[in-house]
């Protein structure tokens, strides 16, 4: 009875940790190599990867980002030359650096709330990658230049029946009120101009 009494008083403590989902055998194993895994089995712990800040897994064969969510401290991500045929870093809010070049991408979904901390972002050579969902689709085209000429930002890549018409303009420049080119910066008020001869007066509040 006092076995069993302090068996039970352990599971508590024994098996119940959280786990992220991660499907793919590629993408596992790399986390096995860096030591945030032991075992091939399709699952990571939670607490070994959500205070990673690092990830390099360039030219891996990986074709599944499942579980890079769970990522939420990752500042830096570089996944290029993969397999990779969607991209999901919405969960990902201190991102600062991603470079996800020479994939299969059709799909990046960066809406995040906190497009204006990713610092460096790089997405060229995905030949089907048509459209990045962002925060701030003249953010993204101002700050965000390596990309290729096919691909446009936009805050509805899968809007349906109504053409995103932001999506079919590229942002030129910024300018002041004095009408010199400048860096987007909050509690500025600022003219963004565009391709199509639009304008846009902005003043983004922090």
């Amino acid at each position: 009875m006092k076995k069993l009494l302090l068996i039970l008083l352990c599971l508590p403590m024994i098996g119940f940790g959280q786990f992220t989902f991660v499907p793919d055998d590629n993408f596992e194993q790399a986390l096995i190599n860096l030591g945030y895994d032991f075992v091939l089995d399709d699952t990571v712990e939670t607490t070994a990867i959500d205070t990673v800040n690092y990830l390099y897994i360039n030219g891996l064969g990986i074709s599944d980002l499942t579980g890079i969510e769970d990522f939420t401290a990752l500042t830096e991500l570089f996944c290029y030359s993969n397999q990779l045929s969607s991209l999901n870093l919405s969960n990902n809010t201190q991102l600062f650096e991603v470079s996800c070049g020479s994939n299969q991408l059709t799909y990046i979904d960066l809406i995040n709330g906190n497009n204006s901390g990713l610092w460096y972002f790089q997405s060229m050579n995905n030949p089907g990658l048509n459209c990045i969902d962002v925060d701030d689709v003249a953010f993204a085209e101002y700050n965000w230049t390596n990309i290729d000429s096919w691909t446009t930002f936009s805050m509805n890549c899968n809007a349906t029946g109504i053409k995103d018409y932001t999506s079919q303009r590229k942002l030129i420049k910024v300018l002041d009120v004095f009408s010199r080119s400048v860096t987007p910066k909050p509690n500025m008020t600022l003219l963004y101009i565009y391709s199509d001869g639009s304008t846009e007066k902005k003043l983004i509040i922090k």
